[in-house]
């Protein structure tokens, strides 16, 4: 997959960043660090500018996250309760934990759409919540832009700083990656462990 994500930038510039970044915001098994820091090694070799693919780079991510939020607006909570009375049963899964998932959401929802943005696979995927949420547009484009574009700066000028070892960068990204999936993995073994002790107790 990096070989035809960097000849796709090196045969159509920013138009070719924004398409992969786009793309990879909404399907994120595309890994932006190969995009974003090759974007910055391009600047070193070629008439592309660090400014240029910053921004090329998040209004994709933007445009991306806006397609996500949309889907997740289609997936409202009415539908998702239905899915639930027919499959929640399989989980143990109410629509009194649906809603207490929504009332989360809607009260840290804000703060979780930047920070989520650090985080990879997640960063794209939290775009659905927010949509499913119906969370405030303006909010959501102003803090998923801030995100994404300090996700972008930072990348990209190590692209350029490391220049023809930009590849060793996304190598040190693929281990960020798995210690940030190996914590959330655990994070989640923990919620499940106190969430069945919790039920376990209260059906005492």
């Amino acid at each position: 997959m990096e070989n035809w994500i960097t000849s796709v930038m090196e045969q159509f510039g920013y138009i070719g960043i924004f398409l992969l970044i786009t793309l990879e915001n909404i399907f994120p098994p595309i890994p932006s660090e190969v995009i974003l820091t090759f974007g910055g090694y391009m600047t070193t070799r070629t008439d592309l500018s660090i400014f240029g693919v910053v921004v090329a780079s998040t209004i994709g991510s933007v445009a991306g996250a806006v397609v996500l939020y949309g889907i997740g607006v289609l997936l409202d909570i009415k539908r998702i309760e239905k899915i639930v009375e027919k499959y929640g049963h399989i989980l143990r899964l109410k629509n009194e934990d649906i809603h207490k998932a929504n009332d989360w959401f809607s009260k840290y929802g804000v703060w979780t759409v930047f920070f989520c943005r650090f985080i990879p696979l997640i960063r794209s995927l939290i775009s659905l919540p927010a949509g499913m949420t119906h969370m405030n547009m303006g909010a959501f484009l102003l803090l998923t832009t801030l995100g994404t574009l300090i996700w972008n700066v930072v990348l990209v000028n190590i692209g350029a700083a490391v220049g023809g070892s930009w590849n060793e960068i996304v190598g040190y990204m693929d281990i960020y990656s798995n210690v940030v999936y190996a914590v959330l993995a655990l994070l989640l073994i923990v919620f499940v462990v106190l969430y069945i002790r919790k039920r376990i107790i209260s059906n005492k």
